[in-house]
């Protein structure tokens, strides 16, 4: 076995029977190379990468192609999941050098670090001849490589950074109205989503055009945000046996999944079916997210209530292999249901998709359309249709399954724990809210130490942690505190964005570093811009900063978030899909935020009640105690609700009507 042996990181062990001589990221590595003067080679993945693993088995376990790498370079193999840092310079590398990037990401670099090429999949003889290319390379010209080097570097160090502002701007509802017409460009009306294939669930982008249509009263936006919600929860992205999504659909009409199932697009899908159901209320909505969080105990949870990475879109070697059905598998599952369960679905005797009979379900109609075309009642149709689901659920659970990658992040379980808050916010469901406070409690005591600083991986030996883990746990914390009223939520919260500012935020340049002053420092320290697949650590924390700002009444805070948005601002309207949680918080900037305050015995009662009308931009606090300034005073011998807006009160309410239209007036 090579060095990667002693690694807690599923990814890396997966390596670690290659004939490659493969060095996790540290310190022995990189200094052999530099001793050794050799190109080091940075592999970059994840365990439930498909295409990382085709990489693998057809170079890296490949005794002839281990020979040329174990020659010329020293090894290193990164799960991005635990190293985002490593991650994210060698991916803007890539990026610069190739406009476009994915993963495996393999890059080719000096003994000091710095890039000189890079790339994704290689096929084996490709991958091989460019090892020697580049090995020759940098033996007979060296001083060339050296200008590649010193080009890229600048290029990484210069990629996603922006200006600082200092002057405030005003903010209108014609900057958002910019945004939003350059976005409706790009809306596949038919489909749902944007664009055409492949197609990502982006739940922060439709969170952001949700709120968007509701708060400019935008119909067109509001008509393809529930679009997107119904194709996506109808399409074969959904998993309509076990619950939850698939990252990403192949092809335009969210049909085919690229099968792997990660916890942050689970954990913002429900955040996101959750507050869709606040908006519109659908049952559909409420089945998803009921069927994600069973998905997600099931499947993801462990013992103590951290929740794991990933599920592998393999097994037995085969992507998709475990979810898809051939018809005569139906069949013998399901015996006399099994024509009407293939109608729902969608399943035929050919297949639908690549692999021969096979089919990746999915559904069309809505079960009061197909109700009426089989001349059912839509009760009828629904409770056979559970009935088979259950059967082949339990038929699906004795195939191999997908590897599990059972790492505990952070930033991910961040990402679930608001989740869980916000299906609470939403449903009222008691399970909900325990589910929240026991991931709650497993963060507090498995992932910030003593000091208050927190860890990235439980369990992995290393204590580093980075921006987003900080961002997410914050933003999770004040979702819980939203929920509950216990000010002790907020405190963590308040103490982590400390930290955070003590140790990731520039105050010259306005802008938080990704990593920490403290930790390793790389060839450039980078900072988180642009929102992906998640929002970037710097918008959730400028969110987050403008949350605590009101709720502590807290200047320095909301000075923070504002210069934030300040230097983003520019790039807004370029390209409105790459920052839609800073333009979520732009909307509050525009139309402002309702502090709502909730004192007396009957607290809970009317947070409920408040919740079930839809205001984005709120926050809400109270109690029949408490210590944050905005309660000071307000506490009487019955409830009271007190609608504030910049740092103007109304007079009391003492019921939900009478508050509500203090809101909507």
């Amino acid at each position: 076995m090579n060095s990667l042996a002693n690694s807690t990181s599923p990814y890396l062990l997966q390596h670690a029977n290659n004939p490659v001589n493969w060095y996790p990221w540290g310190k022995e590595a990189l200094d052999k190379a530099k001793a050794e003067n050799k190109l080091i080679l940075v592999s970059i993945g994840y365990s439930a990468c498909h295409w990382c693993h085709v990489m693998e088995h057809e170079s890296f376990e490949d005794e002839s192609v281990a020979a040329v790498m174990n020659e010329f370079f020293v090894c290193i193999k990164v799960d991005r999941e635990e190293r985002p840092d490593v991650d994210q310079i060698y991916m803007s590398a890539v990026q610069l050098m190739s406009g476009r990037g994915g993963w495996p990401l393999n890059c080719i670099c000096l003994p000091d670090q710095r890039p000189i090429y890079g790339g994704t999949y290689f096929r084996k003889n490709d991958w091989t001849s460019l090892l020697f290319n580049l090995a020759d390379f940098y033996k007979q010209k060296p001083e060339e490589a050296e200008e590649y080097a010193v080009r890229l570097t600048d290029g990484i160090q210069k990629y996603e950074s922006v200006q600082f502002i200092a002057e405030q701007p005003e903010y209108t509802k014609d900057d958002l109205q910019l945004i939003a017409d350059n976005w409706k460009r790009y809306f596949d009306k038919y489909e749902g989503g944007t664009g055409n294939a492949p197609k990502f669930p982006m739940p922060n982008n439709w969170l952001l055009l949700m709120r968007y249509a509701h708060l400019m009263q935008d119909d067109e936006i509001a008509k393809q945000v529930k679009l997107t919600l119904h194709k996506m929860a109808y399409g074969g992205i959904y998993d309509h046996i076990g619950g939850g999504f698939a990252r990403y659909a192949v092809d335009g009409r969210w049909h085919v999944p690229h099968f792997e199932k990660m916890l942050y697009d689970n954990a913002q899908l429900i955040t996101l079916y959750s507050e869709a159901y606040t908006w519109q209320p659908d049952e559909l909505y409420r089945q998803v997210v009921d069927q994600i969080i069973h998905f997600s105990i099931t499947e993801l949870a462990s013992a103590d209530l951290g929740f794991y990475s990933a599920l592998d879109a393999d097994s037995e070697g085969v992507e998709g292999k475990f979810y898809i059905f051939t018809k005569a598998e139906i069949s013998r599952i399901l015996g006399d249901d099994t024509d009407l369960f293939c109608i729902y679905y969608h399943i035929t005797e050919d297949g639908n998709w690549e692999e021969e009979h096979s089919n990746v379900l999915f559904r069309k109609e809505t079960d009061e359309e197909l109700a009426g075309k089989l001349g059912l009642g839509v009760d009828d149709l629904l409770s056979r249709i559970k009935a088979s689901r259950k059967k082949v659920l339990d038929a699906r659970g004795q195939r191999v399954r997908p590897g599990l990658d059972n790492k505990i992040l952070a930033s991910w379980n961040g990402l679930m724990l608001k989740g869980l808050c916000e299906a609470y916010r939403a449903f009222t469901k008691p399970a909900y809210l325990d589910l929240a406070l026991k991931n709650a409690n497993f963060i507090l005591e498995n992932l910030i130490s003593q000091n208050g600083r927190l860890s990235r991986v439980y369990k992995s030996g290393n204590t580093v942690a980075f921006l987003d883990d900080y961002a997410n746990i914050i933003d999770a914390f004040i979702a819980l505190y939203e929920v509950s009223f216990n000010e002790y939520w907020l405190e963590q919260a308040k103490s982590l964005t400390d930290t955070a500012i003590a140790h990731y935020y520039d105050e010259a340049n306005g802008v938080f570093f990704y990593t920490a002053d403290d930790e390793e420092q790389l060839i450039a320290r980078k900072s988180e811009i642009m929102d992906g697949v998640t929002p970037a650590s710097n918008s959730a924390m400028a969110r987050n900063l403008k949350k605590l700002g009101l709720l502590f009444d807290n200047e320095s805070y909301a000075a923070v978030s504002a210069q934030l948005l300040r230097n983003i601002m520019p790039q807004l309207a370029k390209y409105g899909t790459a920052y839609s949680n800073w333009t979520m918080l732009l909307l509050d900037e525009v139309f402002g935020v309702y502090e709502v305050a909730i004192t007396g015995n009957d607290t809970e009662t009317v947070r409920r009640e408040i919740e079930n009308n839809y205001i984005p931009n709120k926050i809400i606090l109270g109690g029949n105690k408490g210590s944050l300034p905005l309660l000071q005073d307000k506490f009487g011998a019955s409830t009271q609700i007190f609608i504030c807006k910049d740092k103007t009160c109304g007079l009391p309410a003492h019921n939900t009507a009478d508050a509500l239209k203090q809101m909507t007036a």
